[in-house]
């Protein structure tokens, strides 16, 4: 440690394509969607996270929303440094002539590109980091989970974001074999919305998407403990007027069919690439869920169906990634699975 060491700021970011975690003295001082509105005519920030995803949808021709990342990276670099910088100030964390320097662990996904990667970095350093290192979201999500990954024992994670479900094979501090698909909540979301369309004639927004998953979601076509029918709101596409219906977890299960068989296909995928020894470890270990999707109603049943082994439902889903990335921060010198 220098001198000056005590200057340092650290903080860790779960960068998500829905939501943006930011840990800070093993803390949780910022939980927000990813989502920034602008003014199109100053082109100035007007707002960052839930406020901003309080407009979207509605804003007139002089704001728009931007979502900066899809399929988990970057998609509008110059969003994505205007969100991680007000972020950071949401934090608490503000550079001064005492604060030595910015040093950031940020997640991302394990398929991304050279190019994808440079892009993070390279938000992350115009927002004030002086020091960034990445970590691959399974990874930080089985450290998030409790697993030493660092044991010769191989443990499989999922994880199913907004943008791309990852799921690895982790052992011996490395991935040892991975698949990354663009099938997650932002396409679920997609689902919901097509099926009202075609089946019910009714027009709903992305937020309204979402809440009808988190409401009635559902992997499979019964519950042992199903939810009440959700009323929807939206557009009539025949008479133009606003319209309500009820939905069904059991419709709902029907058109997440596709894309949740997806997800099962790639689980698959990853296992008949996975070493036998560690294939093997994975028979006592099971398989371990993070991400929002691990929130979707008997999904974790349905896999175990496929599979024939045991799913674990990770603690707080949601927070697992950025857990993970906060104890990677901890330890930013010694992980040497830290892309630099």
């Amino acid at each position: 440690m220098g001198l000056f060491s005590f200057l340092d700021k650290e903080i860790a970011i779960d960068l998500g394509t829905a939501n943006t975690i930011i840990i800070h003295n093993d803390k949780v001082v910022v939980d927000e969607p990813s989502i920034v509105a602008i003014d199109k005519t100053t082109n100035k920030v007007i707002a960052v996270g839930k406020r901003a995803m309080q407009m979207h949808g509605k804003t007139h021709e002089n704001i728009k929303t931007i979502r900066p990342l899809r399929d988990g990276v970057i998609a509008d670099f110059q969003a994505a440094e205007y969100m991680i910088r007000e972020m950071i100030k949401m934090a608490g964390i503000r550079r001064s002539i005492f604060t030595s320097s910015l040093r950031m662990v940020i997640s991302i996904p394990s398929g991304i590109t050279e190019v994808e990667e440079r892009a993070v970095r390279d938000s992350a350093e115009q927002a004030g980091a002086r020091e960034v290192r990445l970590i691959h979201e399974p990874m930080a999500a089985a450290i998030g989970t409790g697993i030493d990954v660092l044991e010769p024992n191989g443990n499989m994670i999922i994880d199913i974001g907004g943008g791309t479900s990852e799921i690895a094979v982790i052992a011996l501090g490395g991935i040892v074999c991975n698949k990354s698909i663009k099938s997650a909540g932002d396409e679920l979301n997609s689902d919901i919305e097509n099926h009202l369309r075609k089946v019910h004639n009714i027009h709903i927004g992305e937020r309204t998407a979402e809440l009808i998953k988190i409401n009635v979601g559902s992997a499979l076509p019964t519950l042992e403990n199903p939810p009440d029918d959700y009323p929807v709101r939206g557009r009539d596409l025949l008479s133009g007027t606003p319209k309500q219906i009820y939905i069904s977890y059991t419709e709902i299960s029907h058109c997440l069919d596709k894309t949740i068989a997806k997800i099962e296909q790639a689980v698959v995928n990853a296992l008949e690439i996975t070493p036998p020894e560690l294939a093997a470890d994975l028979y006592n270990t099971g398989i371990y869920i993070a991400g929002g999707g691990a929130l979707l109603r008997g999904l974790d049943k349905r896999i175990e169906i496929r599979t024939k082994l045991k799913v674990n439902i990770v603690e707080d889903p949601l927070k697992a990634v950025a857990r993970g990335t906060g104890i990677a921060l901890k330890n930013f010198d010694k992980f040497t699975f830290l892309i630099k």
